[in-house]
């Protein structure tokens, strides 16, 4: 644990300053968890320091080239680091599944819906697509996916915030017949009349913690305490085990690299203090694909999504990412 500054601890139990992205979706999550903390601590102040970072800056670079998912935390991690900020929101999908040294992911609120939706112009299902349609994503793990149900389909990189995206959805003379996007960031921003198709988790398993928020701060004590009482038990299992089946399929495959850029998906439920973990590795251009599932107590999370990933690379998850499909 870091050793704590005299000024920072006195700072944290009056005021918390919560850094954040730019975008309409980052700004409404990070009013929310402020929400949160002020529902939690009466007459806490909560100051928002906006950041843009590399992967809000470059739009004109598919993600899996421009560096995965560390290219929308790293600079609110230097800020953290610097303690120029007291925390960081984040989509927790966009958070790389290993922390850098004296960094913590402090609390994961209630989870919201963690689906993956089709949004179309002209209404159209994965089912419906014209032949060789038009679809675009900056994820490999929903192009792979979608592949998989369709080869036919033609994908298109796509960036951008939400917003701009629903924008060249729905463009009349628009280069894309779809897009795809999570569910959580168009309800939080009110948009879910533009979603033409909820995707079933059998056609689209989403990103390990999509539709979670991380709060992410220093190891520190003051600021973990004031952050506990936002942390969801079952949220966090959840994402606990997804995370950890992400992270030891990867460690396991060196050169693989992670986040945007492999497709492999997550999704796990939380029951009477059960975990159900589904796991997804799917080959980049949908040719081969492969669903592991492991249920156990939630409060071995980790050890079950570590458990999970050791049965998908014995079954051929290696030669999947690899491009080699299964034998």
């Amino acid at each position: 644990m870091n050793e704590m500054h005299p000024e920072r601890s006195r700072r944290t139990r009056a005021s918390l300053r919560l850094g954040t992205r730019g975008s309409a979706l980052a700004r409404w999550q990070t009013d929310y968890v402020a929400g949160l903390l002020r529902a939690a601590w009466p007459g806490l102040t909560c100051e928002v320091e906006v950041f843009h970072t590399q992967g809000d800056r470059v739009l004109d670079t598919p993600l899996s080239l421009l560096g995965g998912k560390g290219v929308f935390t790293a600079e609110l991690e230097a800020a953290l680091h610097s303690g120029a900020i007291d925390l960081a929101v984040h989509s927790l999908k966009d958070l790389p599944t290993k922390l850098p040294p004296g960094l913590a992911l402090a609390a994961v609120p209630p989870r919201a819906e963690a689906a993956d939706v089709l949004v179309s112009r002209d209404g159209y299902t994965v089912e419906t697509l014209p032949r060789a349609a038009t679809v675009g994503t900056g994820s490999r793990r929903r192009a792979a996916q979608l592949l998989h149900r369709r080869p036919d389909l033609r994908i298109l990189d796509v960036r951008g915030n939400v917003d701009t995206r629903i924008r060249k959805a729905l463009a009349a003379d628009g280069s894309y017949d779809a897009l795809l996007l999570a569910y959580a960031g168009l309800a939080r921003l009110g948009r879910l009349e533009v979603i033409s198709q909820m995707l079933p988790l059998e056609i689209m398993l989403p990103a390990p913690g999509q539709g979670a928020l991380g709060i992410q701060c220093r190891d520190e004590p003051p600021t973990l305490a004031l952050l506990a009482p936002l942390d969801h038990a079952p949220t966090r299992q959840a994402v606990d085990a997804e995370r950890a089946f992400t992270y030891s399929v990867l460690s396991c495959l060196v050169g693989l690299g992670g986040g945007c850029a492999v497709p492999i998906a997550a999704y796990a439920t939380v029951e009477t203090g059960l975990l159900r973990l589904t796991g997804r590795v799917t080959a980049v251009d949908g040719s081969a694909q492969l669903d592991v599932t492991i249920v156990g107590p939630a409060t071995d999370a980790a050890r079950l999504g570590a458990r999970l990933a050791e049965m998908a690379l014995a079954q051929g998850a290696g030669a999947i990412l690899a491009g080699k499909g299964l034998s």
